[in-house]
């Protein structure tokens, strides 16, 4: 079963905002991060970043590459994602910092095309809480 990582949102606070942002781009997105996994191996086979924005996990893209660049203290871990945002139930998640791993059990689940992918994420969220979705 793939190996999952969840990593905070910072700077936007929407899917379409993080898609703004790479628009324009004519390259891979790359997520930057200063910590390199130890379970790379796990997490290239199927696994996914998903994305928590403002307490709540929206979304996930599939990790396709992950390298280390740099020495010392300068290294770096870039995860190079597929360009493809796939919307997931909205999960509410907690701060934290850095990276995290996320197992498939624990992973929200896709959201179909039509299936209320639209919805404003505070309503999400709402819904979630009262147990209605």
């Amino acid at each position: 079963m793939a190996l999952n990582m969840i990593k905070l949102c910072v700077g936007c606070d929407t899917i379409e905002e993080l898609q703004e942002w790479h628009k324009e781009a004519d390259r891979p997105w790359i997520m930057q991060t200063r910590m390199t996994p130890k379970r790379i191996d796990e997490l290239l086979d199927g696994g996914s970043l998903y994305r928590v924005f403002k307490g709540v996990i929206l979304c996930r893209q599939v990790i396709l590459s992950i390298d280390t660049v740099g020495e010392g203290q300068a290294a770096r871990c870039e995860v190079t994602l597929d360009r493809n945002v796939i919307r997931v139930e909205p999960q509410p998640r907690r701060a934290f910092q850095g990276w995290r791993y996320l197992t498939a059990e624990d992973a929200p689940r896709d959201l179909a095309v039509g299936d209320l992918g639209d919805m404003p994420p505070e309503l999400a969220r709402q819904l979630r809480e009262l147990g209605a979705w």
